[in-house]
């Protein structure tokens, strides 16, 4: 066995920090790209090759806010500024 620390005390430096767009530890500071969104990119990487990747940023994974009422608009045929019609059934 070697006295000190060898390897490991050489190892004291950062190559990725937190990414401000995915919150993982993956934006490389001198190359300032994130190796897991793509960030400063506008479009989000993303590969066939990694289909677990894009399973887990994929639609639904978030809040939904917008998407989420789309089945049921869709059903109603978008329709906007109005109401409803009534269900009951018209009095005679």
């Amino acid at each position: 066995m070697t006295k000190g620390v060898g390897r490991t005390g050489t190892r004291n430096d950062k190559t990725h920090t937190l990414c401000r767009r995915c919150g993982k530890s993956s934006y490389h500071i001198q190359k300032t790209t994130c190796s897991s969104c793509g960030y400063p990119g506008k479009k989000m990487r993303r590969f066939n090759w990694a289909n677990k990747a894009k399973r887990r940023r994929t639609l639904g994974t978030g809040r939904m806010k917008y998407i989420k009422h789309i089945p049921r608009r869709f059903k109603n045929g978008f329709r906007e500024n109005t109401t409803a019609p009534s269900r009951k059934p018209a009095s005679k």
